[in-house]
């Protein structure tokens, strides 16, 4: 597989996320009548960015399970915390997406604290089993977890989300440059790693069948 398809593959994945839901207001009035006591409010907010946070979620953890905790958990946190969320720094779902980061980190934390020494020793061996994937979408999916957290959440947000360079800085906080580096490194390994995958795949195509 040529790193050209990339795009290709990212587009694959989009698709599978649900169609947005149009916001009859902005997300600042609505978290105002939610605090004003209007609970339908938050639901149209919940409507509005579930799937996208959940959808960073997925790709950051590998594990839909995983995924749809840490989603609940950002909204939970929002609907006691709604009066945090400041316009004036950016929008409603990047901010969303910064809770969600902090979640994962945290629970990456507490795992990791709580995981015995040899079983964090094969975290990385389990992590690249050689299962059979279904198609290019699946393999690229695979290969975005395998990827170090720093490089894999600017995946997330430039590539499979559509931040800009500058919106992604502000959700991790560092540099528009580091964003740049990083994303530029993350896309070589993601390259080799699915180059890797696709030579195995063929080398499985072409070994001798027993008569």
């Amino acid at each position: 597989m040529k790193f050209g398809n990339f795009s290709a593959c990212v587009t694959a994945i989009e698709a599978d996320a649900c169609m947005p839901v149009e916001r009859p207001t902005s997300d600042e009035d609505l978290l105002k009548r939610y605090r004003a006591g209007e609970r339908e409010a938050f639901t149209l907010v919940y409507r509005t960015h579930q799937a996208a946070v959940f959808r960073f979620a997925a790709l950051m953890t590998g594990d839909q399970m995983k995924a749809g905790d840490v989603t609940q958990d950002v909204f939970v946190w929002l609907m006691n915390h709604a009066a945090d969320f400041d316009p004036a720094r950016g929008a409603l779902g990047a901010f969303l997406i910064g809770v969600a980061r902090k979640i994962l980190q945290r629970r990456r934390g507490e795992e990791l604290r709580w995981m015995p020494l040899d079983e964090i020793s094969l975290v990385a061996e389990e992590a690249g089993g050689c299962e059979k994937v279904s198609d290019d979408a699946e393999a690229l999916r695979r290969a975005i977890a395998l990827l170090p957290d720093k490089y894999r959440e600017i995946v997330v947000l430039c590539d499979i989300e559509g931040d800009s360079y500058e919106e992604a800085a502000v959700i991790v906080g560092c540099a528009v440059g580091t964003v740049r580096s990083r994303l530029h490194r993350a896309r070589g390994l993601l390259a080799r790693k699915l180059e890797k995958k696709t030579a195995a795949r063929s080398e499985g195509r072409t070994e001798k069948c027993p008569v």
